[in-house]
Formats: structure tokens, sequence, C-alpha cells
């Protein structure tokens, strides 16, 4: 094997908080080792069209203090392409081309499991890669830069909405990321001590949110002196009704990876409880004893639905990301420069670098069910019934670096 003379460094997908700690990471032990780093721009587009570039920024002491590590985003860019979708059938020559002609011997790619599966179809053309873990939906078998700053991101948008919810009694739905798994929605929720949270998880029962609603909400308002109150949910855009299906915008199409866009998740179930109020015969009671009803313009409580989007992706990066995506950037030209590749660094400290197959990393993790059934414990709706849950007691002797 060749001895690695520069190393390229690319940030794919979505973008999150971390990943300038992930550039810095792996750049400062560039210079460490004394070999080039060098950003590739615009993702697997710019992998793509690297032979066609006539210069790559080079990351030398100054470069690199021009990076602030505290900022979401990447300093590198992003695009949504996935190279086994190019159709080019001399694409990976392509980029070997590419590569030999900045002569870079290797890759630091970061990003997510879209991402992770692109650098095993790399690795088995013949180019060195190792993948730095990168989703803010916390879906892959290690933690992933962004998921801590979304969940903060989250949780501050989610405790701010119950100002203005209190203020005119509604319901406040905020919804947020996380297409297949609701980690984040969930972590996110339950720092704001939201009442409810929807995940892809669990088929949301709308009878059973309206229900658990109905009572903290309009206990709350009747239990105030001043008759304020409010009731928050958090949903994920992936949310599933009781019959399975996954909320899509089927007329939005698919994005650059193959996805069906979601849409309305938030919208869904807005409308399911205005439905719900309306034929409630208990509402106009409780408007009444509230002293809120004003026949012909104020009837029902309202309902307001809240989409913040890529506000969560954006901002301060919080430490817990910094750190980590430091680690991992660090740890990935470790791993590379020790002739290793298409492997996830999944973290490491005090002298080691852990690591484990990407296409074993990138397998999805969902929510657990008992971590769903602890949080029914103490009072939270996840749209169904409330499961059993039992905590077994057991005890450790050492314990891995892990995140939630």
């Amino acid at each position: 094997m060749t001895a690695l003379r520069n190393i390229g460094i690319i940030t794919s997908g979505g973008d999150a908080g971390g990943l300038n700690g992930v550039i810095r990471g792996a750049a400062g032990m560039c210079r460490h080792r004394g070999i080039g780093a060098y950003i590739i721009p615009n993702g697997y587009a710019g992998l793509y069209n690297l032979v066609d570039m006539d210069y790559l920024v080079r990351l030398d002491a100054e470069r690199v203090d021009r990076i602030d590590s505290t900022r979401a985003g990447s300093e590198a860019g992003h695009s949504r392409v996935k190279i086994s979708r190019i159709k080019d059938p001399g694409k990976y020559d392509r980029i070997v081309r590419g590569l030999a002609r900045h002569e870079i011997d290797g890759l630091v790619i970061s990003g997510g499991d879209d991402t992770g599966s692109v650098v095993v179809d790399l690795v088995d053309n013949g180019i060195r890669c190792v993948h730095a873990p990168k989703t803010m939906d916390l879906d892959l078998q290690t933690y992933s830069v962004g998921g801590d700053s979304a969940v903060n991101r989250i949780a501050q948008m989610v405790q701010d909405a119950k100002t203005t919810g209190a203020t005119h009694n509604r319901i406040m739905i905020t919804e947020v990321f996380g297409r297949y798994a609701g980690h984040t929605a969930l972590r996110g929720g339950l720092a704001a001590d939201a009442d409810c949270i929807l995940l892809p998880e669990v088929p949301a029962d709308m009878d059973v949110v309206y229900a658990h609603a109905k009572e903290r909400w309009y206990g709350r308002i009747r239990g105030s002196d001043v008759r304020a109150g409010t009731y928050t949910i958090v949903v994920a855009e992936g949310l599933r009704d009781a019959s399975g299906a996954v909320m899509t915008d089927t007329a939005a199409g698919v994005d650059a990876f193959g996805h069906g866009k979601l849409a309305g998740a938030g919208r869904y179930v807005r409308q399911s409880l205005e439905r719900r109020i309306a034929a409630d015969p208990d509402t106009e009671t409780y408007m009444r004893e509230t002293g809120q009803y004003v026949a012909g313009i104020y009837e029902t409580p309202e309902v307001r639905e809240l989409t913040p989007s890529h506000l969560v992706r954006s901002g301060p990066s919080t430490a817990y990301d910094v750190n980590f995506g430091k680690q991992v950037g660090a740890g990935a030209v470790a791993l590379l420069l020790a002739g290793i590749t298409g492997v996830t660094a999944a973290g490491g400290d005090a002298g080691e670098v852990r690591y484990l197959p990407t296409a074993a990393a990138i397998e999805q993790c969902h929510v657990a069910p008992e971590t769903v059934a602890f949080h029914e414990a103490l009072g939270v709706c996840f749209g169904r019934e409330p499961a059993a849950v039992e905590l077994r007691p057991r005890q450790v002797t050492t314990l891995e670096q892990r995140y939630l």
C-alpha cells in the first residue's frame, strides 16, 4: 500500500452541528503526522467533479484557524448526491483520476447512512476511505455528529413555543426531522417537558392523543388562577398514522438519495385534533367555564403547528458535538494511516480509536420500545395506550462512551 501524501475531507448529506469540528480534527491530525489535508467541496458532487477542478483549499494552520468549530454547517459544503445514482458508467474511474490529479491518497468522509453506503461503494472500487459518523437523526449504530446540537435546538424551540401557547391557551405542535427514527424528537421533547411525543416507531392513535391532551390541557387551564395553559406536542416528520402509513408528500417527488419527501406530519396532527375538538360536546362547556366562549367568534380552542425545519440544523454546535467531531475526524485520519479503510470511526480517547465496519455502522437504529414504555410511565403520551415497563437492575464494571 502506497504511503499517504494528502487526505481529502468531504462532508455529505444534510448539514448538522459539529461538522466543523470533524474538519478541524482531521486537519489537525494530518498536520501532526506531516501529511496534507484538503477540502473537497460540495460533498459527493465535488468528488465526482474533482478531475475538473484546478485547485483545492489546503488546510494549513492559517486556514484551519478560520474555521469556527462552534458554528453548525460545514466549511466544506454539502450536496445530496449519491455516487451510485450518477448515470455515468465510468464514474469511479473519473473519481480515481480526480484524486490522482490532486495527489490525494485517502478520504475522510463525514455523513449519515446514505453517505456511509457510498463509502462502502468507494472502498469496493479501490478508493481508501474512512467514515466519520454524522446525522442529527442519531439513527446509526454509533453516536453521530449533529445529534446533540439538534436535541438542544429542538428542546429550546419547544420550550419557547410554550409562551405563545400559554398566552392563547393553545395546543402547540412542533414538527421536527426524523424520517425513520425518532431519537431527536424524543430527546428534544423530553428535555422541554413536552406532553406528547409522536415518533416513526409508534403508529399514532389520535383518539389516544386527544384524550391525553384534553385531560392535561383543560385541567391546567381550569386550575390556573388566570385561566391560562398550553399543551405541547413534538412530532417527527416520519410519523405513521394508526394504519402504519407515513406522512409523505407524493406530489413533491423524491430527493437526490431517492427518498420520498416527507411533509405534513404536524398538519395531520393539528387537523386530527381540530376535528375531535369540534365534535366533542364538552368543548363548549369548557370554553364557557374558562371565560373564553364568544358565540360565532371564539367557540373552540385553537391548535397551532410549527415547522422549524432547517433551523434545527442551524446556529451553534454544542460542545459535545464539537468534541466528538474532533475525535472522529482525527481518528479517521489515524485509521487511514494505519491502513484501515471501509470503517466508521466511533470515537475514542486515552490513545484509543474505536471503529467498526461501515456496512455495520449504518444499519438503522430505532428508539427502543423499552425507552418509550419508560417515559410513558412518567406521563408522556406517545399516541398509544401506555405499555407496562419493568426496570431490571444490572451492575456494570465499565462504561463505554455512549450518548443517550
